[in-house]
């Protein structure tokens, strides 16, 4: 109903919504010590206030929950709809073309750490609210924006939440894809240990440091060795850099949940020394062959109709005085259980002679596509992007994988690849002008 006049809002402010974005970016709200009152250390009880400051800039009933997370509430009566978002952050990373802690705007596209986790689409929220006031648009209902200060760091913010106040009876979360991702599959992280030798012709290996985070593709891994002879320049899709000492190899990173749009050192090289008659490289390539994103060599490649593939993915790869280290990340369907797929890597380790050391995951999320607060979302979509509106399943775990009936509502599109977690993190202003349209219609569509 007012989508030309939210359209023409946005457009003529989005100079003043870069600003904010800048602001709020250049806090790093990565855990940190706790400090007394600052459950998640200095940088995230920052962002919340910043969170909350700009709340009560527009009129919100803010109120603070011990810097654990920020509530604030607009219109009129009990909220009916929730939107949670989360101003922490991971933490830089190495590898940036720009500075991480920034909002850095070149050729169309907006670089800094959050910029679409999860800062960026938390700023378009508060403008949503900042349109609906200043356009004096009609409500019926009230609604709530929280914002949470330690979803990157396992989402203790929303437990002590939730132990003060219940959510409204309707949540969504700019925290995974749009047009609506209503389900999430369950999340395996697992890390495993064994004995061996990488050695193989030629190559004489001392360590391998490969993957830093066990829910990313890792992009480069770090071999420290003694080489008989000159390395090719690429293995399989990577590139192959000498150094004084060894060697290492450059790959793509990518979120662990959608691997394909990495390139794994960790694979490439296990494949390389594999092929040069290395018989524990063999045993791992064999189980994770590079290339292969579902598992399948595992004794794993589920799918279903509405989750669709599996991912497992070969994420840590460390070597040192004859001791193997490893860690495996896994998005599998809603038509399996937790302990299924434990029964089943573990097994596939085994047969590699390695053994699991830790285990940490979480069963899939699914909410019906016929429930009306979905359909409400997807009637958004569809008018803000002009197109037709479906639900999507994705393996990432956004943050209402534990609420039920909770659902992800954007902040980016299934097809891009915003470096998320990764160096040199961005979103593209066209991406994020979808974002400011999508929330400011939705709470329109739901509460007006």
């Amino acid at each position: 109903m007012f989508e030309k006049e939210i359209s023409e809002y946005f457009d003529k402010n989005i100079d003043s919504v870069i600003a904010s974005m800048k602001e709020i970016m250049s806090i790093d709200s990565s855990l940190s010590e706790p400090l007394e009152g600052k459950p998640f250390g200095e940088g995230s009880a920052k962002a919340l206030q910043w969170g909350a400051n700009f709340g009560k800039s527009l009129g919100m009933k803010v109120k603070n929950f011990d810097n654990y997370a920020v509530s604030m509430d607009y219109g009129e009566g009990e909220p009916v709809l929730g939107i949670l978002s989360h101003l922490d952050v991971v933490p830089a990373g190495e590898g940036w073309s720009f500075l991480p802690f920034d909002c850095t705007v070149k050729d169309g596209v907006v670089y800094g750490r959050g910029a679409i986790d999860d800062k960026g689409p938390s700023v378009a929220v508060l403008y949503a609210v900042k349109c609906i006031k200043d356009l004096g648009l009609p409500l019926k209902k009230g609604f709530r924006v929280i914002f949470g200060g330690n979803e990157e760091g396992g989402c203790q913010d929303i437990e002590y939440y939730q132990e003060k106040e219940p959510f409204p009876p309707m949540v969504f979360t700019p925290d995974g894809s749009f047009p609506v991702l209503n389900c999430e599959k369950g999340m395996l992280h697992l890390t495993f240990q064994g004995e061996g030798s990488f050695d193989c012709d030629g190559i004489r290996l001392d360590k391998i440091s490969g993957g830093t985070v066990i829910n990313a593709v890792p992009g480069k891994t770090v071999c420290v060795c003694e080489c008989g002879e000159t390395l090719p320049e690429s293995i399989s899709d990577c590139t192959v850099k000498m150094r004084d000492n060894g060697f290492e190899i450059i790959g793509k990173s990518a979120h662990g949940s959608r691997p394909e749009l990495g390139r794994n050192t960790v694979t490439a090289l296990l494949a390389f020394l594999s092929d040069n008659g290395c018989e524990t490289a063999k045993r791992l390539s064999n189980a994770f062959p590079h290339g292969e994103f579902n598992g399948k060599s595992a004794g794993l490649g589920f799918s279903d109709s509405v989750s669709g593939e599996m991912t497992c993915v070969l994420t840590q790869l460390g070597y040192e005085s004859g001791k193997i280290t490893g860690g495996i990340d896994i998005r599998f369907p809603i038509d399996k259980t937790l302990s299924e797929i434990e029964g089943i890597i573990t097994k596939a380790l085994e047969k590699a002679g390695m053994k699991v050391t830790s285990l940490d995951g979480m069963e899939p999320h699914y909410v019906p596509e016929d429930s009306e607060f979905v359909q409400a979302l997807l009637r958004t979509y569809e008018k803000v992007k002009g197109e037709k509106g479906e639900c999507i399943a994705e393996g990432g775990v956004t943050y209402v994988h534990n609420t039920p009936g909770g659902v992800a509502f954007g902040a980016e599109f299934p097809w891009e690849n915003n470096n998320m977690h990764g160096p040199d993190e961005h979103i593209s202003l066209e991406t994020l002008k979808y974002n400011l349209n999508m929330y400011a219609n939705a709470i329109m569509e739901i509460c007006g």
